[in-house]
């Protein structure tokens, strides 16, 4: 089948299909594949029954037989809970809105360079014009380089305080390709001096920020003459060491803590106002963890929500802005086809073998998913018996999770896997 597919107004593509899965799910696992997609999918049709306006698929026979134009949308991150929506929400929107949180991350690539001051600007526009007329490179005062230095490390900064090595190298390369008549004379790269003053900027640009009272920079503060590990970001946590809510103190936010360790005693615990709770703590708790670096017990002790499901995905969210079970998924439906075919010319392992025969072509994407990972030991020829365990849906909890450190749990109903 020949297929049009718009993913945006800039990028349509066409693709066609062999033989249609006879599932929605099926469907969205080989779009992805082949577009390069992750996360949950909408896919609307051009329906010639309403003068080819756009509707929701809803089952592949909707589809027609030789060609279709489809429109692909890629769901925003969401969890699969109330209280995680609620929480990754608010998260997203106090980020958007308070200017004192530092988000950090990787540095784009490329660095986009930002605008300058308009006299800076204007010397810049008239050195470029005579760098490419004649190859005269520009004789920058100390006063305009401070400038462009200044500007280039609050950049910098917006995306990650304590940028690598070669993210200094990726901002001086990208300032010298904008800005050609900044090439340093007698330099092979042009701009080796322009990465070490900005290193110098960048030292200089946290201090200033420590002292107007940035959290992730004030709890890497040394005193004189020591020497310790810095706490920094690793690259997926957006939301490292965010400072307090604006309006909340310390005593507040413990105060909230409090009352969500009362809700989690109660015998029926309203999900929804711990995800409130947790949200709203979520600087206080992150204080305590990066600064005091406690016992995962005396978290637990704390913080017992942060223990719980729906929290443990909401608190990944609200680190890393990335849908746990979402991305999960996502990363299992790319490699799913490539690795049910590794399972198939493994026939000789009996186990793998047992599993592959609950397929068929109508198993939905659910099914291929939990054989996939109920597969992956016996393909590594590793013992699964300590890591998956299958229960009933009436087993107690206590009895099949004893011993059980870390681990996978399936509960059956009435199904084959």
């Amino acid at each position: 089948m020949l297929l049009r597919i718009i993913l945006c107004e800039n990028d349509i593509r066409k693709l066609t299909i062999d033989n249609l899965p006879e599932t929605i799910d099926d469907f969205c696992s080989i779009l992805k594949m082949k577009l390069g997609l992750e996360g949950d999918l909408v896919i609307q049709y051009k329906d010639p029954d309403f003068d080819n306006e756009l509707c929701n698929l809803s089952s592949m026979s909707e589809l027609p037989k030789d060609k279709a134009t489809l429109k692909v949308h890629t769901k925003s991150s969401e969890s699969y809970h109330t209280d995680s929506t609620l929480d990754t929400a608010s998260l997203s929107s106090s980020l958007e809105d308070s200017p004192s949180g530092t988000q950090t991350r990787q540095l784009p690539q490329p660095f986009v360079i930002p605008a300058f001051s308009f006299d800076v600007e204007l010397k810049l526009r008239q050195g470029n014009e005579a760098f490419h007329r004649d190859g005269t490179l520009l004789d920058i005062s100390k006063d305009m380089k401070s400038d462009i230095l200044d500007k280039l490390a609050e950049d910098i900064y917006a995306h990650n305080p304590y940028p690598s090595r070669d993210e200094y190298d990726y901002v001086a390369q990208a300032l010298i390709q904008k800005h050609p008549c900044l090439k340093e004379p007698g330099s092979v790269s042009g701009w080796y001096c322009w990465k070490f003053s900005l290193k110098f900027k960048m030292g200089n640009f946290r201090q200033k920020m420590r002292v107007a009272g940035s959290s992730e920079l004030r709890v890497n503060a040394r005193a004189s003459g020591s020497a310790k590990r810095l706490k920094r970001a690793r690259k997926s946590e957006v939301n490292f060491l965010p400072d307090f809510p604006e309006g909340k103190t310390q005593s507040v936010l413990d105060k909230e803590r409090l009352a969500m360790v009362s809700e989690m005693k109660k015998r029926k615990v309203d999900w929804k106002q711990i995800g409130e709770m947790m949200s709203d703590t979520f600087a206080l708790r992150r204080k305590e963890i990066v600064e005091d670096e406690p016992l995962v017990a005396q978290v637990k002790d704390r913080w017992p929500a942060l223990f719980s499901e729906r929290q443990i995905e909401a608190e990944f969210a609200r680190l890393t802005l990335v849908d746990l079970k979402g991305s999960l998924f996502a990363g299992l439906d790319q490699y799913m086809t490539r690795f049910l075919e590794l399972y198939k010319g493994k026939s000789g392992i009996v186990d793998l073998a047992r599993l592959m025969r609950c397929l068929d072509d109508k198993s939905s994407i659910h099914h291929k998913r939990t054989v996939l990972l109920l597969g992956l030991p016996h393909f590594l020829k590793e013992d699964p018996s300590s890591f998956f365990k299958t229960v009933e849906a009436t087993d107690d909890e206590e009895t099949f999770t004893r011993g059980m450190k870390v681990g996978v749990v399936m509960v059956k109903n009435g199904e084959d896997i």
